[in-house]
């Protein structure tokens, strides 16, 4: 990391709302970026138009589909941590390795995942509108998912606002933060 980005980083933190879709990873995220008063960043705007039609297809996009489209959410978590600008990001992040290519180097970047029923999940990606991922992709994305320490892992099932305040109160008393191995 350049140093003379040494104290905008430590001013700035990025928190990533990861799961699987129809988890509330852009609900929870949306409130929680309000509640914070910090930037909120779409994951999914970031994809390419190639991944989307893939999704939409019923496919599941492989890590060579994922691999561009993380950098540039990378880049983006550096664009904002470059101007000490605190954010909250919706990704899907459900590998470690998709993780670590988020985070690159930096140290000021955590990750709270949403979980809750296959059930619920199902229901939600079944009775949502004007989304590109259907239920189809539920069982591919819940198989993927890997959990890591580094990872504060909460139930969606819950409120909007006790998630938000719940996610609040870790960032405040947390250290939970991406390793810089």
């Amino acid at each position: 990391m350049n140093s003379s980005n040494d104290s905008r980083h430590r001013a700035a933190r990025v928190v990533i709302i990861g799961g699987v879709s129809g988890c509330g990873k852009s609900t929870v995220g949306r409130a929680l970026a309000e509640y914070l008063g910090w930037s909120f960043i779409e994951g999914d705007a970031f994809h390419s138009e190639a991944n989307i039609e893939k999704m939409r297809r019923g496919e599941a996009l492989d890590d060579n589909d994922r691999r561009p489209w993380l950098e540039s959410l990378h880049n983006e978590i550096i664009y904002h941590l470059d101007r000490g600008i605190s954010a909250v990001m919706a990704c899907s992040a459900l590998k470690a390795s998709y993780r670590d290519i988020l985070c690159g180097d930096e140290v000021n970047v955590s990750f709270v995942f949403l979980s809750c029923s296959r059930e619920s999940l199902h229901r939600r990606l079944t009775t949502r509108q004007g989304h590109f991922l259907g239920a189809e992709l539920l069982d591919s994305q819940l198989a993927t998912f890997e959990s890591s320490h580094d990872i504060l892992l909460i139930d969606s099932e819950q409120a909007v606002e006790t998630l938000v305040e719940s996610i609040a109160d870790w960032l405040a008393y947390s250290g939970s933060e991406c390793d810089e191995t």
